[in-house]
């Protein structure tokens, strides 16, 4: 028999107890909002949420999850995650996840034994695994938990509840790292993902929500959510080449498929 969004809620807080502490892997997306909104409320000061900041994580996501941190009252920290030194992460391969969240979440690990919390957490949910995520081996390496996904949570549930909850979060559009802009074996440098996040904040500051620059060499293929999409076809078309250029790219393209999660694990064939 299917849980009702209040029992998949008890489930997890329940979980959450029985942990007795947490770190939280604590981006500021919908998922770890949730999350963390839950452990600090049963928790207390025994759940401690970790936010990794790096070149590819823009100050923007990480002001907003300072400020989230303060809004739900509970304990916060922010640590450097220099993905770009990781041996092997910069040649950009299909598992380039894996490394990047296995660096991320020892870092966590290190973290709560020296707290003596017990156990690391992340706001992984169903949905997670209808697409390719290579970091799901390292969280299972590391002995991570994920409640939200143990407890039957899809991303709908979880924008529903974080609805009920009054949470800022509930309809703020999926993020994923500056890293995920770029093709499977291409090289990421610093300059790059400065180029790419420069575009996309450029943007942003147009009043776009849901958006990815995806990088093509000179081209920046430009992904759009369906309000997006009209808005610079009829309105805003001149303003947002001007401003992709200005970030460094000659030419600007509009991908008439749109936004969507993992499009560039499309080469792949695993991408829904």
């Amino acid at each position: 028999m299917e849980q009702t969004l209040n029992e998949k809620r008890a489930t997890v807080e329940q979980m959450l107890r029985d942990m007795g502490g947490c770190v939280i892997g604590f981006s500021g997306g919908v998922d770890s909002t949730l999350l963390f909104a839950m452990a600090a409320g049963v928790l207390g000061d025994r759940a401690l949420a970790v936010t990794a900041t790096s070149a590819t994580y823009p100050e923007r996501e990480l002001r907003e999850a300072e400020a989230l941190a303060v809004k739900l009252g509970g304990r916060h920290r922010v640590i450097v995650s220099e993905e770009l030194d990781i041996p092997g992460f910069t040649q950009n391969p299909v598992d380039r996840c894996y490394y990047c969240k296995k660096e991320l979440f020892e870092k966590l690990s290190m973290i709560a034994a020296a707290e003596s919390i017990p156990v690391v957490i992340d706001g992984s949910n169903l949905d997670d695994r209808g697409d390719y995520r290579p970091g799901r081996q390292a969280l299972a390496e590391l002995g991570v938990r994920s409640p939200l996904e143990e407890a039957g949570f899809t991303k709908a549930d979880i924008r529903e509840l974080s609805r009920e909850m009054g949470l800022p979060t509930w309809d703020k559009p999926a993020f994923a790292c500056l890293s995920s802009r770029f093709p499977y074996g291409t090289e990421i440098t610093r300059e790059k993902v400065s180029r790419v996040g420069r575009a996309e904040e450029s943007l942003r500051d147009l009043g776009l929500r849901v958006l990815r620059v995806r990088h093509h060499g000179d081209v920046a293929r430009l992904e759009l959510g369906p309000e997006e999409f009209d808005l610079v076809l009829h309105t805003l078309r001149d303003e947002v080449v001007a401003r992709v250029k200005a970030a460094g790219y000659v030419y600007v393209a509009l991908d008439l498929q749109g936004y969507r999660t993992g499009a560039m694990n499309e080469v792949l064939g695993v991408a829904p």
